[in-house]
């Protein structure tokens, strides 16, 4: 592998430049230097499941939202918190776990990952509180973080042959594609026999597994871990998203945009960003090198990469809802109902490969952003009625575009970028992920709750207070609904339902008018697949090492 060779020629330099007379020429291979591991197939496999796992728990609390709505009564900015507070933190966190993975070891960074979210499941199944599972969430983000980044750098290592690496990458990215859509019917089986807090619980024995089989399988390796690590820029890039996703998230929960509350964090989220870059141009080993962020053609797809996640997980969510707040289906039909959405996602991916070749990026992604909003489109025909025909074809069509759509765009990013800058480019594709699927749940929640709740400002027999509370969320609405009881109630109920299905449709316009962004942004992308890229490593990259 000529990265790998390059980087190991480097570090036995000064073996190399002993008296010639005194070593042997074999001494010049690096004593130290492991093979890769014998069994690929089952290292594979244990990176997927813990892949698969972070991937589900991105979306498998979507069907289990008014379950927990009823037992922990979260309130509207709660609700949210719990629900994107995983892959916010997740995103801003990966740029940290991967390059203290290259510094202290990969596998090091998997492992302790493996026990943190396993610990964060557990106290999110016995959250007896909001405010703790949010906690929780967090927690698994953080471990999520430490997780994604160690699974794509080790494939790294124990694929050096560049076809079967490529093959070895296409079923991690189809792994993470299909755990995020398999999340809500996952969730609705559990709940269907369970609590809610069993969608957690079932990630602890799977990941205690995977830590004694990571310790066995994985190879130890780093990359180049010399130079002071950059904690300070880690930590400004995490303030700053967040702050971006605070301001938004106060604008959908009734704030005005000239509000200081919304305007100020949103200010101040992008000068912490704008300052993060900067920063990592002056620093010697900076977590995001400057030159991915000079390179037009990987900047496009990693946009396309965000708006298509942002439709995906934010429209899941809505979707899970109104299914059963709205049409009054259980978590099992309910996950079962999404179920198209994720064959297709799996058929578009088998398929990817060979459109690529044939289509290109560009009009592989413009394509499969029109095919999604396409789909978006139809699924406004959804009413207080049950149309399974409708729902059907609309997330077959879903799950078409955003697959096709995220596969292309992934893949252009990989070959855009400077190939001594693989590895930031596959951390900057993990994080444009996550971040998408944080900000589609904070966008489309905002702008769904915004839409939501003018329709409960005038219920003929419901007092001001109880339109308020029942303002918040549809599960909300229903729960004041009960208590109030008689004909007032069922005023609320009918308006809530109502509203929301009003508030469905606004949400879907919008999304589809992000969806046409992103077709216009794919036409930038190169008609055609660069025939190399980052899927060969920049030197030094993956060396295997002990850690």
């Amino acid at each position: 592998m000529p990265g790998s060779s390059t980087g190991r020629a480097r570090r036995s330099a000064p073996l190399a430049q002993a008296p010639r007379a005194q070593a042997p020429a074999a001494s010049a291979r690096p004593p130290a230097v492991r093979a890769p591991a014998p069994r690929p197939g089952l290292v594979l496999a244990v990176l997927s499941l813990s892949l698969f796992l972070v991937s589900v728990d991105a979306t498998v609390l979507h069907v289990a939202i008014p379950a927990v709505t009823e037992d922990l009564r979260p309130g509207a900015g709660q609700l949210l918190w719990i629900v994107d507070s995983y892959p916010l933190v997740c995103a801003s966190l990966l740029l940290l776990f991967g390059s203290l993975g290259d510094r202290v070891g990969r596998r090091r960074v998997l492992l302790a990952g493996y026990a943190l979210f396993a610990a964060a499941s557990a106290l999110a199944a016995l959250a007896g509180s909001a405010p703790v599972l949010v906690l929780a969430r967090a927690l698994l983000g953080v471990g999520g973080a430490m997780i994604m980044p160690a699974t794509l750098s080790l494939l790294r290592v124990v694929f050096p042959d560049r076809g079967a690496r490529a093959v070895a990458i296409g079923v991690w990215s189809a792994v993470a594609a299909v755990g995020a859509a398999t999340g809500p019917l996952i969730g609705g089986l559990l709940l269907a026999h369970y609590w809610w807090g069993s969608v957690f619980l079932v990630n602890v024995p799977l990941m205690l597994l995977s830590i004694p089989l990571g310790r066995a399988l994985l190879p130890a390796s780093r990359g180049g871990g010399e130079g002071p690590w950059d904690l300070a820029g880690a930590f400004l890039a995490a303030a700053g998203l967040f702050s971006c996703v605070y301001g938004i998230k106060r604008a959908g929960t009734g704030a005005g945009p000239l509000e200081a509350e919304v305007y100020g964090p949103l200010l101040l989220g992008v000068v912490l960003l704008v300052l993060f870059v900067r920063r990592q141009r002056t620093r010697p080993r900076p977590l995001l090198d400057p030159r991915l962020l000079a390179a037009g053609g990987f900047l496009v797809p990693a946009g396309c990469v965000v708006l298509a996640m942002l439709a995906l997980v934010g429209l899941e969510l809505i979707a899970a809802q109104y299914l059963q707040l709205v049409l009054g289906l259980g978590p099992l039909a309910t996950g079962l109902r999404l179920l198209p959405l994720t064959f297709a996602a799996v058929a578009a991916g088998l398929a990817g490969a060979v459109l690529l070749r044939r289509l290109g990026p560009r009009l592989m992604v413009a394509g499969g952003f029109c095919l999604t909003a396409t789909a978006v489109l139809l699924l406004t025909g959804m009413g207080q009625r049950d149309d399974a025909v409708l729902l059907t074809a609309g997330f077959v069509l879903l799950g078409l575009g955003l697959e096709t759509t995220l596969f292309a765009a992934y893949e252009a990013m990989l070959h855009e970028a400077p190939r001594a800058c693989a590895g930031g480019a596959a951390a900057f594709g993990e994080t444009a992920y996550q971040l998408g699927a944080g900000l589609g749940i904070a966008l489309l929640g905002s702008v769904m709750n915004a839409a939501y709740a003018p329709g409960l400002r005038a219920v003929p027999g419901v007092p001001a207070g109880a339109r308020t509370a029942a303002g918040h969320s549809l599960g909300e609405a229903y729960t004041v609904a009960d208590r109030l009881g008689g004909p007032a109630g069922q005023a609320l109920r009918t308006a809530a339902r109502t509203a929301f299905v009003h508030g469905l449709h606004v949400t879907l316009l919008v999304s589809a008018v992000l969806l046409g962004a992103g077709a216009l942004l794919a036409l930038r992308l190169p008609r055609r697949a660069a025939g190399a890229g980052a899927g060969e490593r920049g030197a030094g990259e993956g060396a295997p090492s002990g850690d």
